[in-house]
């Protein structure tokens, strides 16, 4: 389900199936129709279970910053479509989308591609059209199979490796690592972050495979009281706006990606660039002392969990939640509970939405409840002194504040 990517179909006659199917062959196909688009852009390729997003945010930042045009390509969509594809930080236009829409017509493609193979040709199409400096492609599941997959990157980054998507991806991590350690090309750099030893086995055994040169956070570059030390640089990042111990992570995988990749990078505006990256949705302060993050499995729910620990020392929060029920309910809630005061569970409009019974349910902690959504603006909202988050799905927090 992408928002309003339904009305450009329409218009444009342009049919896609809005079905999950992990395959490059479709997608290859169709971007043989349009030219290959993906084949002149300088890409960035990165894959992770969490992380990604935040990455991509830190190399786009200091990009800019250096002069640089970017193009993203993420997912999911944070209000509609037009913002899973940017151009210098801005969702493109629909303008834009109408020039590229017409070109997917034209070629034929429709009836041959699922929604979100149909969208990241829309990206290569409009990448090569508006031409940014460099195009940085978020995988949106897994890696191997992933439809942004079929790219030739100037680097290979994975953030991070946890379980999650496991009816797709597999049940262990190392099979998950598999898919993800997919998006390494052969003699391109591949740079990792933080992920478990048997994952790491996974990717090192790729890396090797593909006579890719490896670099590891903790071995090859790392952060220490905001000192970022690479392979060939030394950054100060003491300011960021984006906050917690896993920021300064992907921080600093971000600038060691971008110094592989063949970006000459300026000590100070590097600085600048870190202290300056944003995203929406990642511990992002809406009103006074109400937080949102989209903190959706165990591993990123472990990640508020230390945030919150951090820039609230000592204090309890109450948590207003809302989940997918694909996702692991349960582990997630349970990384949460350390720093909970209180839990207020919700169902939001979403085919794959967990109920807030059935989350409420799944919740070990006594202090809980559920709640509706429609029209509860006190959701938004402190109601004593505590900090509130609202934390889960993108879907959730989308669909509060639009």
């Amino acid at each position: 389900m992408i928002p309003k990517f339904d009305e450009y179909k329409e218009r444009f006659s342009v049919l896609s199936d809005d079905v999950i199917k992990p395959r490059l062959d479709s997608i290859r196909a169709a971007l043989v129709k349009v030219g290959n688009p993906e084949k002149g852009l300088h890409v960035i390729h990165v894959a992770g279970t969490n992380g990604k997003g935040s990455t991509i945010a830190f190399m786009e930042s200091i990009l800019q910053e250096h002069g640089f045009s970017t193009g993203v390509f993420s997912s999911p969509a944070l209000v509609d479509v037009h913002d899973q594809i940017r151009i210098n930080g801005k969702p493109i236009s629909r303008e834009e989308m109408d020039k590229t829409f017409m070109v997917m017509k034209e070629a034929g493609l429709s009836g041959m591609l699922t929604d979100f193979e149909l969208l990241t040709v829309a990206a290569f199409i409009t990448f090569e059209r508006l031409a940014p400096d460099y195009a940085l492609l978020e995988c949106g599941m897994g890696g191997s199979l992933d439809s942004t997959n079929v790219v030739t990157p100037l680097i290979s980054v994975i953030t991070s490796i946890a379980l999650d998507h496991v009816g797709f991806l597999g049940g262990t991590v190392e099979e998950i690592a598999g898919h993800k350690a997919g998006i390494i090309k052969e003699d391109t750099p591949v740079v990792v972050g933080t992920v478990p030893n048997e994952a790491m086995e996974v990717v090192q055994a790729k890396a090797r495979e593909m006579n890719s040169k490896l670099l590891i956070y903790g071995a090859d570059f790392s952060i220490t009281q905001g000192e970022f030390v690479g392979e060939s640089t030394w950054v100060s990042i003491q300011e960021r706006r984006m906050k917690g111990p896993h920021q300064e992570i992907n921080a600093s995988v971000a600038i060691e990606a971008l110094l592989q990749a063949g970006v000459e990078l300026d000590e100070e505006t590097t600085t600048k660039g870190v202290a300056e990256a944003s995203l929406p949705y990642r511990f992002q302060e809406i009103a006074n002392g109400v937080y949102i993050d989209g903190a959706h499995n165990p591993a990123a729910a472990k990640m508020l969990t230390e945030t919150i620990k951090t820039e609230f020392p000592g204090e309890k929060v109450d948590f207003v939640v809302g989940m997918l029920k694909t996702k692991e309910i349960k582990k997630t809630l349970d990384e949460l509970i350390p720093v909970a005061a209180s839990f207020t569970f919700v169902t939001f409009p979403h085919l794959q939405a967990a109920t807030a019974e059935e989350l409420l349910d799944s919740c070990q902690y006594n202090r809980k409840k559920v709640t509706k959504l429609e029209g509860d603006t006190i959701i938004l909202r402190k109601g004593n002194d505590r900090k509130k988050i609202v934390a889960g799905s993108l879907y959730l927090i989308s669909s509060l504040l639009n």
